[in-house]
């Protein structure tokens, strides 16, 4: 008999880019439902992990990073996918990095000081910080720059002190049965998640050299006698960027597509057939309808 849900509801992840708001939902929720880099704006979408335990579900929402400077298209769309959620969660966390304050979080917290529901401050990253003592000056600090429900200090890479944040999401939820299933742990379906576990790996590998007007479109989701066959096209805008997802006689494509595939049986639980191709479709991330049909559906 599963235990009843008396209480329910959103808590969204918020902050600038590279703070670590995906690998502190993936930790929450103790598997990966968000992809994550050390790029700057790896999540482009907003994303739902739905954590059901002790009479709670907790459903946070990863955004992208909220950043200045929104010149694209595709900037634009992270943007407004980040800020569409403000409105309509009943807790914020709001994600700094300890080692820095930056014009960027300053944007962000000038949007949350008119918000009404909780926000609580989570600085991020505090193993990292060689000098214990300016542990305590540094939180004094930061917990100046507004008034916050909470100030919680964590570790998202290690999971330190994640208890505290869901406690105090509990305290925040609103009475509530269940929005979702017990078992479902995010909104997106699995052609979505074979997508971004592609992007990864492609983000990963190529670190500085990978160009951000790249994207993952899925041609082909289909299970056949137990094997899962997905047919992928990783687009980029240029030739030349074709030639570094390619890389010398394709060592890259194949690397990346192995590393994914391996991914994917862990994840899916079933055989994999993964088949990937790389095109050119110029200037696809400056141009809205081009992102509809590749995906960015939160762009009216």
């Amino acid at each position: 008999m599963t235990e009843k849900i008396d209480k329910c509801g959103f808590i969204a992840i918020v902050g600038r880019p590279n703070v670590g708001k995906s690998t502190l939902m993936n930790k929450l929720l103790g598997q990966k439902i968000s992809i994550t880099s050390r790029k700057p704006q790896t999540t482009r979408h907003r994303i739902l992990g739905i954590k059901t335990d002790l009479g709670v579900q907790a459903v946070y929402v990863d955004t992208p990073g909220m950043h200045l400077g929104a010149a694209s298209a595709m900037n634009r769309y992270m943007n407004r996918a980040a800020n569409s959620v403000l409105n309509d969660v009943d807790i914020i966390f709001f994600v700094v990095d300890i080692h820095k304050w930056s014009d960027e979080d300053q944007n962000v917290l000038d949007k949350l000081a008119r918000e009404k529901v909780p926000v609580v401050l989570v600085i991020n990253k505090v193993d990292t910080l060689k000098d214990k003592e300016k542990l305590l000056p540094l939180l004094a600090d930061l917990s100046k720059k507004m008034e916050f429900t909470e100030v919680v200090p964590v570790s998202a890479k290690r999971g330190n002190n994640l208890d505290q944040l869901e406690k105090i999401a509990e305290r925040f939820l609103p009475k509530s049965g269940p929005l979702f299933p017990e078992e479902q742990v995010t909104d997106k379906s699995e052609r979505f998640v074979a997508s971004e576990i592609i992007r990864e790996k492609l983000m990963r590998r190529l670190q500085q050299e990978l160009p951000y007007s790249l994207t993952v479109e899925i041609e082909r989701f289909k299970t056949e006698k137990g094997i899962l066959y997905i047919d992928s096209v990783i687009w980029v805008e240029r030739d030349s960027q074709k030639r570094i997802v390619i890389g010398k006689s394709g060592s890259v494509l194949k690397e990346i597509g192995r590393n994914a595939r391996i991914d994917m049986e862990n994840i899916f639980e079933r055989k994999v057939h993964l088949g990937l191709w790389v095109k050119v479709k110029e200037g696809w991330s400056d141009n809205v309808n081009l992102m509809k049909k590749l995906g960015y559906d939160e762009l009216d």
